[in-house]
């Protein structure tokens, strides 16, 4: 072996033991009499020490320079009084060089390697990731990677799920994205499709008799990436499972993500309310359906870490004597408030707050602080157009304290909480008021099954139509389509939305009537999921399960904010594998074979 330990591995223990080390110079300082390196495996960093007393050796690290490879041997010593570094795992020993084998010389890397140096700009990072990942904030995440990936296989595979690969080339299905087509050489003019999802083949694996089925499963879908999305591929911890009710998957989900939450990271699960808002039930996470998350946070993804919940006000405005609220509130609009607690706000911060309300539609920024230092405790503008009964009524929905803000949004529906929304995102961020050591978990369920197109008015699904409708094939007879409701799911965690689900429809003339319903027939169904629509002939056990976006949930463990740099071989912003150069043109002999033509654009054709 050209190494006998690892970096991090030598302590007093070893002491004038002969020991030999291999891997990059992280870095090297000449004092003139004496010079130490600091030698970095992907374990950590243990300092090297050459005495000019060995004048061939000493020689040789005059030469090196940060990022060669080099391999030593000599004893281990204790560091002098003074000089240990307790941030190493080696801090009370150093090594004094008797021997070095330089193996490899580096040039100069476009740009530092320390996590402490200002950090390259990501395309040139990307570009050359495998240097990247030298670096001990990057490699770290790629260990936690392989940490979070063994935990989640070992969890579920101790729970009897079983672990089974779906294919990579496969049919298109209706995930409502992009697919990524892969041409068929023996098929001409057929092509194959990446998974966007491995939907249909779990399914049918619950037809097989697989009745708990996980797996860590590539996505690919063509979207644009974004901060918490990566583009084209990416992973989620994929499980169904047979004779469920939505109940008994979220027993599942709970567990694992509690386990999971306690066991890889440091973060609090939040337990209690937060400003009066309800976070768990009775030991599970809090649940809202759609039209709750919307009308209270605006977002089907709400955070519950920081509370301001909207309140509804509108009745109590109906017959006020302030005339604004009470044209909004007769006009079918309404009146919505947060309440920030404890906090001040200087009469231009509200000012910066009220433009803040203004871009998102907002004519101005009603408010009301509570402050004893005022007649009555509290100060505002509109104080003076409410008459008592609706103050007081408007104090028992809200209880405000002393050192409390109250903010007003009076408009028709969505133009008034998105206005709130954006009010309550602006003091979070002012206030600092979601921390980072915690985790809310909230389910988001009953989503709609079917959507409007604005312009046409025609009806088309919401969502993919794997989902049983809450009340069974019945819901499709009523009157207002846009009323019926999936008995699908998904779980917030700070702000993002980290898992999707649903109790699926096992039902082949549900399925078939969902169609009908947005001008399908039953040829579609059979022509588009023809496996399964056959499959189901066979009986098929109600069934239920989910997918877990693992990156995004390990952003929030790490607390990295770019999903990129969960990767270990990303592509950028721009959709771009700038290391390898893709996506790249390729030969006409291949595309020929293929059966495929090349269109290129116009500047690139000249």
């Amino acid at each position: 072996m050209l190494r006998s330990h690892k970096c991090n591995e030598l302590n007093k223990a070893n002491i004038w033991e002969k020991v030999r080390l291999a891997w990059w110079v992280s870095n090297r300082r000449d004092h003139g009499w004496i010079i130490f390196i600091d030698l970095r495996d992907r374990y950590w960093v243990s300092q090297i020490v050459f005495d000019p007393e060995n004048a061939t050796v000493f020689k040789e690290a005059e030469a090196l320079r940060s990022e060669y490879v080099v391999a030593i041997e000599w004893v281990v010593r204790e560091r002098p009084a003074g000089q240990e570094n307790k941030n190493l795992p080696t801090w009370e020993v150093e090594i004094l060089v008797e021997s070095m084998n330089l193996h490899a010389k580096s040039k100069t890397p476009p740009f530092e390697l320390d996590d402490h140096s200002t950090e390259a700009n990501e395309e040139i990072r990307l570009k050359y990731r495998y240097l990247d990942m030298r670096r001990k904030k990057i490699l770290d995440y790629m260990k936690f990677r392989s940490k979070m990936t063994t935990y989640t296989r070992n969890w579920f595979t101790q729970r009897d799920f079983l672990d089974v690969q779906t294919p990579i080339l496969a049919t298109s299905s209706p995930e409502w994205a992009r697919d990524f087509l892969v041409p068929s050489r023996l098929h001409a003019g057929k092509f194959y499709a990446l998974p966007q999802a491995p939907q249909q083949f779990k399914q049918l694996l619950m037809v097989w008799g697989v009745d708990k089925y996980f797996q860590v499963a590539p996505c690919f879908r063509d979207e644009d990436p974004r901060a918490d999305r990566h583009a084209w591929d990416f992973y989620q911890i994929d499980c169904e499972m047979s004779f469920v009710e939505q109940d008994d998957v979220f027993n599942v989900v709970e567990e694992f993500l509690l386990d999971a939450t306690n066991d890889l990271s440091d973060k609090k699960v939040l337990t209690q309310t937060v400003n009066n808002d309800k976070i768990r039930e009775n030991g599970k996470f809090f649940q809202m359906t759609y039209e709750e998350a919307m009308a209270n946070y605006w977002s089907d993804k709400p955070d519950l870490r920081f509370g301001l919940k909207f309140v509804d006000l509108t009745d109590v405005y109906k017959e006020s004597e302030f005339a604004v609220f009470k044209s909004v509130a007769t006009s079918g609009w309404i009146i919505k408030a947060i309440k920030l607690e404890n906090q001040k706000l200087s009469r231009k911060e509200i000012d910066e707050l009220t433009k803040v309300a203004q871009k998102a539609g907002a004519k101005g920024l009603a408010y009301i602080i509570y402050d004893d230092a005022e007649e009555g405790g509290k100060k505002s503008p509109i104080l003076k157009f409410m008459g008592e009964a609706e103050i007081s009524e408007m104090e028992k929905r809200l209880e405000p304290k002393h050192g409390d803000i109250i903010f007003f949004s009076a408009d028709e529906f969505e133009k008034a909480v998105k206005i709130l929304n954006v009010v309550r995102l602006a003091l979070r961020d002012k206030f600092e008021l979601a921390s980072k050591n915690e985790i809310s978990f909230c389910w988001v369920t009953d989503f709609p099954i079917f959507e409007q197109d604005e312009n046409t008015w025609k009806i088309d699904f919401e969502h993919n139509p794997f989902s049983m409708p809450k009340g069974g094939i019945s819901d499709f007879d009523r009157e207002d389509l846009l009323e019926v409701r999936w008995l699908q799911y998904d779980l917030s965690c700070n702000w993002y939305e980290i898992l999707s689900g649903a109790i699926r429809n096992h039902d082949v003339d549900a399925l078939v009537k969902a169609f009908e319903m947005v001008g399908r027939d039953k040829q579609e169904v059979m022509d588009k999921f023809g496996a399964m629509y056959e499959a189901f002939q066979y009986w098929v056990p109600p069934h239920g399960g989910f997918a877990i976006g693992m990156d995004r949930l390990m952003m929030i463990y790490v607390d990295e904010e770019n999903i990129r740099d969960i990767y270990a071989f990303p592509k950028s912003g721009k959709a771009q594998d700038l290391m390898m150069n893709g996506p790249s043109s390729v030969d006409n002999d291949q595309l020929l074979e293929l059966n495929i033509e090349a269109i290129l654009p116009e500047e690139e054709d000249k």
